[in-house]
């Protein structure tokens, strides 16, 4: 039933929403990855990011496609992570590992395991809109234990504009997503990290972006 009910909810609103009401300009939806497992690298400005994200993928693959989301905040309450799980699909990830002997990783490696596309967003958080922030290392942990896994990166720009941190209404607004090619486990955590990171500027400055001041 859930799985129907997802379908749904992206067929009927979160499809419409994001190319009807959003412009998308894409560049090189070729290089996303056709199956799993995959790792998308993208910046994160905003909660339409997955939305759009997802929507790249199509109804066809949309059940292989699962968002990664700090469970503190997308579980906290039972109808928010009822939804976030079964509508939306995230994996939880816990962000305080501190004391914890579980492995964090675990519901990560089990979805690639499974052969899912997932969406990792190494800023941590949304931030200020329209500023991309440094990446976390985390994804670099998961690199590390599967180095046949591509990790593609997709750098977005206008999202913050179209539904900034803390607001609650969505302003159309046109948007650029620009996608990368894949990026490989490079034996080293900072020189995997480097060539992210690298890709992520090179597809950032594949357009002039003036500077945003929120109102």
């Amino acid at each position: 039933m859930a799985d129907i009910l997802r379908f749904l909810y992206f067929l009927l609103i979160v499809r419409p929403v994001i190319l009807i009401v959003i412009g998308l300009n894409v560049r090189r939806s070729n290089l996303l990855p056709d199956k799993g497992p995959a790792v998308i690298v993208a910046n994160h400005n905003s909660h339409l990011d997955t939305m759009v994200l997802m929507t790249l993928f199509g109804m066809r693959r949309l059940k292989d496609v699962h968002p990664v989301a700090a469970a503190d905040h997308f579980l906290r309450n039972r109808l928010m992570a009822w939804f976030s799980t079964k509508i939306i699909g995230i994996i939880p990830l816990e962000r305080e590992v501190k004391g914890v002997r579980r492995d964090p990783l675990a519901g990560i490696c089990e979805a690639l395991d499974d052969g899912k596309i997932l969406i990792l967003f190494p800023e941590g958080s949304r931030g200020t809109p329209e500023v991309r922030d440094e990446f976390k290392t985390g994804i670099a942990h998961v690199a590390r234990r599967y180095p046949e896994v591509p990790f593609t990166p997709v750098f977005m720009h206008g999202l913050g504009r179209s539904l900034p941190k803390g607001e609650g209404i969505l302003v159309p607004f046109f948007c650029d997503v620009f996608i990368g090619q894949a990026v490989y486990w490079t034996g080293k955590k900072a020189s995997f990290m480097d060539r992210i990171c690298d890709a992520m500027n090179e597809l950032e400055a594949e357009k002039e972006i003036p500077r945003w001041e929120p109102s």
